[in-house]
């Protein structure tokens, strides 16, 4: 646990075995963004995802108002990517931008790369950046106060480091998804779950306490499969699987079974 003490903007806590808790700490500013947060953020579970230590991980905010504010706007309005370079012509200044966007994205995108499965806990305002990072997410969880939305179209730009692209995936409405992108709107709780958005049940130590070959395998091909056709997800749940089934995992899951006892794994 101390090597997780040193990251600035985030708390860390194992609240169960195996079960880590991080929580954006930014409360003052409703945990609204800055570039160095995104940057650590890409340590931190660049880092989690290789400890043996953790099999399952939850992501919240501090604080009563917000999980996020989104971006902060007053940061990257005076010292954001738009800000610099401009003596550069359009092309370079393009160049530019679509480097710091990548990044950006791929900052994101370590959240989902992750090995271990992320349950993400929202409340109050989550907007804009907090939608990007719970769809990054494998199980999205929230309080009844939460209120979501997608905001970029109201500050000028469209959403650009991954709501537009994972949303429609997660909830398969695409005339759900086009409303609320569109029109910035607000919605709660009770619509985000009709929408399958978000779930009901807290699972980390559930997740915790099963196979974590299984646990990670399973994220994997789920991850895999999105993204490619049945034959494709099919061939390659084959080839990971001729590997995962060799595991002592298997084993000790069906003896427990039989033996009814709670089973036993070695770390990963």
């Amino acid at each position: 646990m101390a090597s997780y003490t040193k990251f600035e903007y985030f708390n860390f806590t194992f609240p169960r075995p195996f079960v880590a808790h991080i929580e954006v700490n930014r409360a003052s500013k409703m945990n609204a963004w800055i570039e160095p947060m995104w940057h650590t953020l890409k340590k931190i579970f660049d880092q989690l995802s290789e400890d043996p230590q953790v099999r399952a991980v939850i992501l919240s905010g501090a604080g009563e108002k917000a999980f996020t504010a989104g971006l902060d706007v007053h940061e990257a309005s005076t010292q954001g990517i738009t800000t610099r370079n401009l003596k550069s012509d359009p092309a370079r200044r393009a160049v530019y931008i679509r480097r710091h966007l990548l990044e950006f994205q791929s900052c994101l995108t370590t959240v989902e790369k992750c090995e271990k499965p992320v349950i993400i806990i929202m409340h109050g305002i989550t907007i804009g950046l907090g939608i990007d990072l719970a769809s990054c997410c494998d199980i999205r969880i929230c309080t009844e106060d939460v209120m979501f939305a997608v905001k970029e179209v109201d500050i000028g730009l469209a959403a650009d480091v991954g709501t537009l692209t994972r949303l429609p995936k997660i909830v398969g409405n695409y005339g759900w998804v086009k409303e609320v992108c569109l029109t910035a709107r607000y919605f709660g709780a009770q619509e985000a779950m009709q929408v399958g958005f978000v779930g009901r049940l807290k699972v980390a130590e559930l997740l915790a306490s099963k196979s974590p070959v299984a646990v990670q395998s399973t994220k994997e091909l789920l991850n895999f499969s999105r993204d490619h056709t049945i034959e494709d997800g099919l061939r390659y749940t084959g080839i990971w699987n001729s590997v995962a089934v060799q595991a002592t995992d298997v084993q000790e899951a069906m003896l427990s079974g039989l033996q009814k006892r709670i089973p036993k794994f070695e770390k990963l």
